[in-house]
């Protein structure tokens, strides 16, 4: 979204506060910024990629919210400091919070809030109202909230806006990657992304199987002539996911959307009770090619009966993810003449 926002305005200055390096972050934004490398929320905590930890996340909020006003304060006077036109946030709802105390106008913008999430998982909890009220009112404070397509309903935000998919568009280098995988012409590519949350299949166990290539994070240092490192292969990871025959992941809006996007075939094992996953794969499956396995599948690696009954499904036509310029167009108000844009 901020690359359609830089095409209207290219002297925009942008400071990005997030944990994320800073060389993902230049990866995905074709300008010079100022990253402020700190987390403005923690979502939830994980054990992995698709297995929450309650009892800690639980404490993290009740932690956070037993002092909600000095952090409110808090965030006021820095953003009050850093004088920005806008606060954009994905999805943390502190900055929102912050700004609007400081006076200054605020949007949000995801297919998920922590409100509804919250909700969904301490709702019964009597110590959950006070918080999720003041969840609510910091989404609720913010002049938009634009809510992603494919997203979750969000009826309790009175300013929700809906716009349409937001996905990079990659270059596929098929021939490439099979001349430098040295790939028999029937040999299929298939890349594991399970997203920024760590999760390490045992894929030394695996059966082997012939036909397939593996493309997989570095850092499990694996070796195996049917696996790959996907870091090795010196692609941006969107021409990678563009360039592959299926891609491997839990329920997730960026690769979803962006394999979807893309035409690239998508298997996936769910997150246990996770609500916004329905919507996505309602999404997935009614515009792209999908198959579902379960833990044990992924795990055991019996994933050849799931992978030939996704490739023999016919190929749709691609969505077109144009919600990247329907959020810059919202943004563009705020900005015009505006020397910078803070994202929260």
């Amino acid at each position: 979204m901020l690359a359609a926002l830089l095409e209207r305005l290219p002297a925009l200055h942008l400071t990005i506060r997030s944990g994320l390096p800073s060389a993902n972050l230049q990866a995905r934004i074709p300008a010079d910024f100022t990253h402020l490398s700190e987390r403005s929320d923690f979502g939830y905590v994980m054990h992995d990629a698709v297995n929450i930890d309650l009892p800690e996340t639980a404490l993290a909020y009740r932690r956070q919210h037993a002092e909600w006003e000095a952090r409110v304060d808090r965030e006021a006077r820095f953003l009050a400091d850093l004088r920005p036109e806008l606060v954009l946030s994905d999805v943390a709802y502190l900055p929102l919070a912050g700004a609007k105390r400081a006076g200054i106008p605020s949007v949000a913008m995801c297919s998920l809030n922590w409100a509804d999430l919250f909700a969904h998982f301490f709702a019964g909890e009597s110590w959950a109202p006070a918080i999720h009220r003041q969840m609510l009112a910091a989404y609720n404070g913010a002049a938009r909230f634009l809510r992603l397509t494919p997203g979750m309903p969000m009826p309790d935000l009175r300013r929700r806006q809906s716009i349409g998919p937001v996905a990079a568009l990659g270059n596929d280098c098929r021939r490439r990657l099979h001349e430098q995988l040295r790939l028999s012409p029937h040999e299929r590519l298939v890349l594991i992304a399970f997203g920024g949350v760590g999760k390490e299949l045992p894929i030394a166990n695996w059966p082997c199987r012939s036909g397939v290539r593996w493309l997989i994070p570095q850092d499990w240092q694996v070796e195996n002539p049917s696996f790959t490192s996907f870091e090795t292969l010196g692609l941006p990871f969107t021409d990678l996911l563009c360039s592959v025959d299926a891609v491997l992941t839990k329920p997730g809006y960026g690769t979803f959307t962006e394999a979807t996007c893309n035409g690239t075939p998508v298997l996936y094992v769910r997150r246990p009770d996770w609500p916004e996953q329905d919507p996505l794969i309602a999404w997935l499956e009614r515009h792209g090619r999908c198959e579902e396995i379960s833990p044990d599948d992924l795990v055991s690696g019996c994933l050849h009966e799931a992978l030939t009954a996704l490739w023999r499904q016919p190929a749709r036509p691609a969505p077109r993810p144009g919600g990247a310029q329907e959020a810059a167009a919202v943004l563009l108000p705020w900005l015009a003449g505006a020397p910078r844009l803070p994202t929260a």
